[in-house]
């Protein structure tokens, strides 16, 4: 016999245990059935499950764990991110608490370090995923960095080896060899604390308090000109004349790098002065005042200084207007030490004027400015401390404005972020896109909801190029080699501070290039790897016909090889038997903030790579789990949910069909913990049935003909579990896992719980043997058929159930093929009578709430009007109808009785005899209160409708909630007034 209760804990480290033992997690590689895989979003393998995680492999579970049980060869890939800075960020932390810094070791020691830390602590997400019931193919479990290469590769995993590695690489030079990568010098999002460019995503915009400084630059050459001025009430009130021009900024330090200032080619007011020159404070430099649209003639005073190498909008300015680029800060973000880096757009070189580089947008001056005496080597808050007090020294604060303002920070590093000019690699994102696009377009990927391909669109379409290459130690190089221009071999110097650049997937190709560039009788070596820098290696040794070659210090992006997913985790570049049936995926299940991030990147790379085909068929976006009142999860507002508690809590069972029931396309979720103890509560009503069911000796894991059932109540039963089943898996194969959930629970709940086992209580307890051993059949299997349906959802539940409540299987649970019930196992007959009876306890029962008559009592009812099929029924299931609607006698009558109440079923009229078990007049005033409430709940919801602001704020979900409970309280006020009339009628 069952337990008393579920013991969640046990069964779920236990069933776990086993199903990984079994292998029932690996794919079955039969390449007669339908392959189905899905790649896992790999989490950081810094990184502990929470509440989005859960939501996202709570869903990608449901779908493997269905197309499993559909006898289709599955995979669900799993693996890890090696995730760049977060993990050189808690290495590093590890470092300082024993005193030392990433730098009192070398490269290679360093990044052995952090091996050693991802062998002993990292991964720990892995374990929390198999905690809610993950069933990925952990002997595959990969890692984008691919094995530690100094320990051994382990045999089991076909994904603990050098191709991930090797993958990287072969992308990267294939791109490389296209023209798709290059190096540039373009502005980036600089993170001055871990001193490497960072991502979009890795930038977090704050709201924060700040000032506006608006500054007066001098009209240069003794320019002068007329500017409006206002009275107190902000009429015009003449001109007056000034000989400066007022600039306004957040960030004055970056005064220092301006190069013009920008007017709107519309702007009356400084159309003189386009072409003119201001003479910029505290460095003396002449800038021009050049026309842009970029200024808005109604912000501040219409007039914009221009940093191009300091603001993205400002390089856009610049590239338009031939400014020059001048960077200020260095690397930490300091104003530079002795001389200004300057630059500028190839087209507005003046001719004569010379430059550095031999390729590129940007070129660098062969000439710069020195920095203002004082300034260099300053924070850049001192430096703005400094540049403040000089404009208010000179006068040349025109005025200090307060107002919140939104910077940019390092979700990190947690410092505010600068866009800053250097020299990155970058993808031809654009180029690559072409074909990304057209995938969606021409239906070979589509996005669920379809809404979100607009987003996709509006993305790739306005793409810009692919920042790769990060400062860091901690990622995949480079796998380019510098060496010096062969026209310098020799001379031990670089003297036009150029490189030759190799880029090669191996050291054999390396020096085959670099042989075929300087000759076959020229010595090539190879810089140690863990140089930090290839400037001072490159010239190597002074021979003409020896040459050392360096290789970038950057790694790459960690978005550059978690794009390859889809096919570098199948053994490419390799041909496999898993690239071969699993490419492309299914389904990638994710969330809508990385569309760009990775969706993008995984199209245009897969696209490229594997011979035109896109990495997945269909793309499902999930919404947001938020908080209870609808806010977005956060550290910082102490709302933050652990799914691990809930889960020790309350089971992962009860989390994991909260999370699918709630997974409504296109809404967020609002996270209730009393949300999840009631799908627990249904998990022990679910265990309690089957207690039921064993006390009355049902039969478990037997099969059934539905032709050979005779009993009206288990005819019905059948075709409810098979239009139920229908629906589970319609509904999965849609990705609308709430109503899939929902099909689950209505059939579970209402129609086998609630009904089913109350309806079969009699049977089971009467003397036809032949309905009783009739009915211990159905129950039990449609109980199993039940437990499939809802494996996907539940799956600890339901194995420990299915192992628990037959004496022999064929199997586990998860193993067992899905049943695919037709319109054989419905009955139409037996449907239409249960119906009936449903209908008739559900009014009697409605009726009874209504008028509030006391539980216990069991007032008479009388049928007038019956047919014929009605006393059939009657006869068959008026002893249920009693007990369920607690009635004391029924009786067929010609009148309604004295002191009844009347409804409808069918063709009949039912009186309920209640006069004398409730106080008419004091039920009279109750139901008149209760529609008065309902009326002015209608009233303020109306009102909240009716108002402009709050249907244009307020999200859709809120405004669909507002819609229903005013349509509810309409019908619960329908039925009040119904009842008010009938008493009246008494």
């Amino acid at each position: 016999m069952l337990d008393q209760f579920f013991n969640a804990a046990d069964a779920e480290t236990r069933l776990y245990k086993a199903w990984e033992d079994e292998g029932c997690f690996k794919p079955s590689m039969d390449t007669s059935a339908e392959a189905y895989a899905i790649v896992i979003p790999p989490p950081n393998v810094t990184g502990v499950l929470h509440m989005g995680h859960a939501l996202n492999n709570t869903l990608q579970d449901v779908l493997i764990r269905f197309a499993r049980m559909q006898g289709k060869n599955v995979l669900w890939q799993p693996g890890a991110d090696h995730a760049g800075i977060a993990t050189q960020m808690v290495v590093e932390r590890q470092l300082n608490a024993d005193g030392k810094k990433r730098t009192d070791f070398s490269r290679d020691e360093f990044v052995e370090k952090v091996w050693e830390w991802k062998e002993e602590s990292g991964g720990q997400i892995v374990e929390q995923l198999k905690r809610l019931g993950a069933s990925c193919d952990w002997s595959r479990l990969a890692f984008t960095m691919g094995n530690n290469p100094s320990q051994p590769v382990d045999p089991n995993n076909p994904n603990d080896g050098p191709e991930m590695v090797e993958a990287v690489r072969k992308v990267f030079v294939e791109l490389y060899n296209d023209g798709l990568i290059y190096r540039d010098k373009r502005l980036v999002n600089w993170d001055p604390h871990f001193q490497t460019a960072i991502s979009d995503l890795e930038v977090e915009p704050k709201e924060i308090k700040g000032q506006y400084w608006h500054l007066r630059y001098p009209l240069a050459d003794g320019v002068t000109y007329e500017h409006p001025v206002f009275d107190e009430e902000g009429e015009p009130a003449g001109t007056e004349t000034r000989d400066y021009i007022v600039v306004a900024t957040s960030r004055p330090e970056t005064m220092l790098g301006d190069s013009g200032v920008a007017v709107h080619p519309d702007d009356e007011r400084y159309k003189s002065l386009v072409g003119k020159f201001v003479t910029l404070p505290i460095v003396g430099r002449r800038i021009p005042i050049v026309a842009d649209e970029y200024p808005d003639m109604e912000k501040g005073s219409g007039a914009v200084k221009i940093t191009p190498a300091h603001d993205t909008n400002d390089f856009e300015v610049g590239k338009r207007c031939g400014l020059a680029i001048i960077n200020v800060l260095d690397k930490e973000a300091s104003i530079n030490g002795h001389q200004f880096n300057e630059y500028a757009f190839r087209g507005a070189i003046p001719e004569g004027v010379e430059f550095l580089d031999k390729g590129g947008d940007i070129v660098t001056l062969a000439s710069s400015e020195n920095v203002p005496d004082g300034y260099g080597g300053l924070d850049r808050y001192d430096a703005r401390q400094k540049v403040v007090a000089h404009f208010q020294e000179t006068g040349l604060m025109h005025e200090i404005e307060k107002l919140k303002i939104e910077q940019p920070f390092g979700d990190r590093s947690g410092v505010v972020i600068e866009p800053w000019l250097t020299d990155q690699w970058y993808v031809n994102a654009k180029e690559l896109a072409k074909d990304a696009i057209k995938a969606v377009q021409e239906g070979e990927t589509r996005f669920v909801p379809a809404n979100w391909e607009k987003t996709y669109y509006n993305w790739m379409e306005d793409i810009q190029p692919w920042c790769i290459s990060r400062q860091l130690w901690w990622g995949h190089r480079i796998p380019v080699w510098y060496g010096p221009p062969i026209e310098e071999l020799g001379t031990g110097q670089l003297l036009s501070g150029n490189f030759k650049a190799f880029a090669a997937c191996s050291t054999a190709e390396l020096i085959r290039l670099a042989k075929d560039y300087y000759g076959q009788q020229c010595e090539v070596s190879i810089a140690p790897s863990g140089s930090q820098g290839f400037a001072a290696a490159v010239p190597g040794g002074g021979a003409p016909d020896t040459v050392t070659l360096a290789q970038d210090p950057d790694v790459l992006d960690t978005w550059f090889s978690s794009g390859l997913w889809p096919f570098s985790t199948m053994g490419w570049p390799n041909e496999t038997d898993e690239l071969k049936a699993f490419y492309p995926g299914a389904v990638l299940v994710t969330a809508f903030d990385i569309i760009f991030f990775w969706v993008a990147r995984m199209m245009m790379q897969g696209l490229k790579f594997m011979d035109g085909v896109a990495p997945f068929k269909d793309v499902y976006i999930h919404a947001l789990v938020l908080d209870e009142k609808g806010q977005k999860m956060s550290k910082s507002k102490g709302n933050v949910v652990n799914p691990l508690e809930l889960v020790d809590e309350y089971g992962a069972d009860a989390l994991r069909f909260f999370l699918a029931r709630q997974a409504t396309q296109g809404r967020n979720i609002r996270m209730s913990k009393q949300g999840v103890e009631g799908y627990r509560n249904f998990g022990t009503k679910i265990w309690n049935a089957a207690k039921f069911c064993q006390m009355n000796e049902v039969q478990f894991g037997q099969s059934i003909d539905p032709s050979t059932i005779k009993h009206p109540t288990n005819k019905w039963v059948i075709g409810e579990v098979a239009r139920a089943g229908r629906a589970v898996a319609e509904n999965i194969g849609a990705y609308r896992f709430n109503d899939a959930a929902d099909a689950n629970y209505r059939f579970i709940w209402n129609t086998y719980c609630d009904w089913y086992v109350e309806l079969i209580k009699p049977l089971l307890s009467g003397d036809d043997e032949a309905v009783k051993a009739e009915t211990r059949l159905v129950a039990g299997w449609v109980f199993d058929e039940m437990l499939k349906t809802l494996h996907p959802f539940m799956p600890f539940l339901t194995e420990e159930l299915w192992e628990k409540l037959a004496d022999k299987r064929d199997g586990f649970l998860m193993s067992t093929r899905w049943s695919e019930l037709g319109a054989d196992y419905e009955d139409a007959a037996a449907d239409a009578e249960l119906a009936w009876m449903l209908e008739f306890i559900s009014e009697v029962r409605g009726v009874r709430g209504t008028l509030n008559v006391p539980a216990g009592a069991k007032p008479n009812l009388a049928i007038i009007g019956a047919s014929e099929e009605t006393k059939a029924r009657l006869a068959r299931h008026g002893d249920v109808i009693k007990r369920r609607a607690r009635l004391e006698e029924i009786a067929l009558t010609e009148a309604l009785p004295d002191g009844a109440v009347s409804l409808v079923l069918g063709e009949a009229t039912l009186g309920l005899q209640v006069a004398d078990l409730i106080d008419l007049g004091e039920e009279k005033t109750r139901l008149g209160k209760e529609i008065e409430k309902l009326e002015k709940d209608i009233s303020g919801i109306e009102k909240k409708l009716g108002n402009e602001k709050f249907v244009s704020r307020a999200p859709p979900e809120i405004i669909e909630e507002q819609h229903t409970r005013k349509a509810d309280a309409e019908a619960a006020i329908s039925k009040l007034r119904a009842a008010l009339a009938q008493l009246a009628a008494l």
